[in-house]
């Protein structure tokens, strides 16, 4: 099995599926490695099957500069481009030089990090061993993303011959690209060569306008995770990272005793900065780790080293998370000017991106202290709202311990409603983070379009709709993507049973396993409903209270997974005991669980008061579960309404909305849907499959992420 290397992930290699000749495997999975300009290799074997010469195929493939792909079709005979295949025939062999090179340098720096060979790895200051001839450099610092491509042939199959793609990567010219192509498909359809399709391969276009482009943010998954924020800011910079841009992500390198492990891939770079803040000077260090194209950089300092999360711990939230908060954007704003990534620094001209209130005094900072200084005037800010609600508010007389000039006050002074002082003496004043970031960031994105709709209202707006009101003309909504590889149903170690929305009949697997695990009757025509989310008032569980006793009226199975109010925790205990073979409570949460009632249950309610993206409805529709929700922030986005008589009857839609929040409205559509899955199974059927074939990736978000930076790159600085 011969291994191959390429410096990027693709699109698809798209070829007609011709029969005949034996197959071509070919399987791809990811390696940190070196990167190279090589690119991936299909095979193609003679075909002695005859077909119509007014057969034609159509295939996709990697053109030489490695920027983009085109699609071409032909109907010409084969024999009219002997002349130019043979012409490329020499140029094969230098591919196949390179492919072998490529491999060779792969499989050493594999063996480096697995400990196997003696390289030491890069550290600042320092660059990495020397790669072999002909080694393109990544974009971004220490070592690329590699796609190992393997090609396997039956042992049966007569020698293959090179691929066209091969042929075409060697093409001195577009126009003779595209002969190659036509010579490909002409020879497909002649019946001489069989073109095999490269199954398996990530398909990732890469970008035309690479950037420099760094996150910074409170919480990162794997290394430390509350929420959709860190899932963000771990998904979102890896796909950047394939399309060709150079990533950073900073965070805090929390140090409790549990997470400790996750941060041991990193290490100290060596490198000690003072930020001057808070009545003094305070030393932090960087650690890096590169994983996944991607250069991630923890912030060390004592106030991250302390049990709980990073927010609080069971005492409440600590009290000086502005100060920790604080330091992490100075550092931020130092670490593309002095930290070496692979031998070198990000530079002036980067893309800050500053996620919610904890990294929102970064684009303040970059507008006061590095601008004015003729530092970062080629950079630009935007500011990520995940959570409006949450704004980082703090007494007016802190302030002056920001490291923010006195001229900038204005920016983040904030006056509090009368009707939310304590008392006849109370001014109110304050200063607010997240309001800072909103006038001095360049542009404005949230998770989902429907949030940034919701936060230019006074409803959704939590007392900053005026200033985003004002800047709606930089304020853009993209949908959070979802982890593909974890949420698969095709794949998924937590369930019982895979499926595919080819074969569902894992499902039904799933739903009889899950259905006994939580000690009720085992019916695969009972609608299986589920709510998973913390019991707050943001989710809506006091609807949910609101609507279980008519819920249990009919004849249907309800879970609920989470914790939160005691209140609602107690009343889940009640439920169980009164509904005893209709209602089941887990109180806490667990991944594994949550997989298994993704893929178990038929409907998953989620009533929530807002929502600015949501994951659990996009984790529903992907196992084919059908999400019942309210139509607010990104749950409006992701979920269209079912319609049976759209697409000449067969239907449209893949789950409910409803609105308003009430029990009225919430039990009207998850009556609907539970008449719909016992009347109407093939409706349901389709549903299912509508869900299951969307495109969830966070290569499409990613994709509108990149128009974004253009604008914003484009623009001038906003502050």
């Amino acid at each position: 099995m011969e291994a191959l290397t390429k410096s990027l992930i693709r699109p698809p290699l798209c070829a007609s599926a011709l029969t005949g000749q034996p197959s071509v495997a070919v399987k791809a999975s990811s390696r940190s490695g070196p990167a190279s300009s090589l690119p991936s290799v299909s095979k193609a074997a003679p075909s002695n099957s005859n077909r119509s010469s007014s057969s034609r195929a159509s295939r996709i493939y990697a053109l030489p500069n490695d920027d983009d792909v085109i699609s071409v079709t032909s109907g010409k005979s084969l024999e009219e481009l002997e002349e130019t295949i043979r012409r490329i025939a020499e140029e094969n062999e230098q591919l196949r030089a390179r492919a072998a090179a490529a491999a060779a340098n792969a499989r050493a720096t594999e063996a480096a990090y697995k400990g196997d060979a003696d390289v030491t790895r890069p550290r600042r200051g320092a660059v990495p061993p020397p790669p072999p001839p002909d080694f393109v450099p990544a974009v971004g610092g220490g070592y690329s993303t590699v796609t190992r491509v393997e090609v396997a042939v039956e042992e049966a199959a007569p020698v293959a011959t090179e691929s066209f793609a091969e042929e075409a990567m060697g093409a001195r010219s577009w126009q003779e690209a595209v002969e190659v192509e036509e010579a490909a498909t002409s020879a497909a359809a002649d019946g001489s060569i069989e073109i095999s399709a490269a199954g398996g391969i990530e398909v990732v276009h890469k970008t035309e306008n690479p950037m420099s482009i760094v996150f910074v943010a409170s919480e990162v998954a794997p290394y430390s995770k509350t929420g959709g924020l860190a899932d963000v800011v771990g998904s979102l910079p890896v796909a950047l990272a394939a399309r060709g841009h150079r990533v950073m992500v900073v965070a805090p390198r929390y140090m409790n005793g549990v997470t400790d492990k996750l941060y041991a891939g990193a290490f100290d770079m060596q490198c000690r900065i003072k930020c001057f803040c808070f009545e003094g000077a305070h030393e932090v260090a960087f650690f890096h780790e590169f994983r996944d194209g991607v250069d991630f950089v923890f912030v060390d300092h004592p106030s991250y080293h302390r049990p709980g999360t990073p927010y609080g711990d069971q005492n409440g939230t600590f009290g000086d998370n502005q100060f920790r908060f604080t330091l992490l954007c100075h550092a931020a704003c130092e670490a593309p000017l002095q930290l070496e990534l692979g031998g070198f620094t990000y530079g002036e001209k980067v893309l800050f991106i500053a996620n919610d209130w904890h990294a929102g005094l970064l684009p303040v900072l970059v507008a006061s202290n590095y601008r004015p200084h003729g530092v970062y005037k080629d950079a630009r800010t935007i500011l990520a709202i995940h959570n409006l609600s949450h704004q980082g508010v703090e007494p007016g007389y802190t302030f002056g311990s920001l490291g923010v000039p006195g001229d900038w006050y204005g920016s983040l002074e904030w006056v509090f409603p009368e009707w939310a002082r304590k008392h006849e003496l109370d001014k109110g004043e304050a200063v607010n983070i997240l309001k800072g970031a909103i006038v001095t960031a360049d542009r404005i994105v949230t998770v989902s379009p429907g949030y940034a709709w919701e936060i230019t209202t006074v409803e959704g707006g939590w007392g900053l709709d005026g200033l985003l009101r004002g800047r709606s003309f930089l304020l853009n909504g993209v949908t959070n993507g979802v982890d593909v590889v974890d949420w698969n149903p095709a794949t998924d170690k937590h369930i019982p049973s895979q499926y595919t929305a080819e074969d569902m009949s894992g499902k039904a697997a799933c739903k009889a396993a899950l259905q006994q695990e939580l000690g009720l009757p085992v019916r695969p025509d009972v609608p299986l409903i589920g709510f998973i989310g913390r019991l707050d008032w943001q989710k809506g569980p006091d609807v949910i209270q609101a609507g279980v006793p008519e819920m249990m009226t009919g004849d249907v199975q309800f879970i609920m997974l989470g914790s939160g109010d005691a209140e609602y925790e107690s009343w889940m205990a009640w439920a169980e005991s009164e509904y005893r073979d209709k209602f089941r409570g887990w109180v806490g949460f667990s991944v594994p669980v949550a997989h298994r009632m993704t893929a178990g249950c038929d409907i998953l309610l989620m009533p929530s008061r807002f929502e600015p993206c949501g994951l659990n409805q996009l984790y529903a529709m992907r196992y084919g579960t059908i999400p019942v929700v309210h139509a607010t922030g990104g749950l409006r986005d992701t979920v269209e309404d079912f319609n049976p008589f759209a697409n000449e009857g067969n239907g449209a839609g893949t789950g409910w909305t409803f609105s308003p929040l009430t029990k009225e409205a919430m039990m009207g559509a998850l009556w609907t849907a539970i008449q719909t899955y016992r009347e109407h199974r093939d409706s349901w059927t389709r549903m299912m499959e509508r869900g299951m074939l969307q495109d969830m990736s966070w290569n499409k978000a990613a994709e509108q992420y990149e128009q974004i930076f253009q604008w914003a790159m484009l623009d001038k600085p906003y502050a």
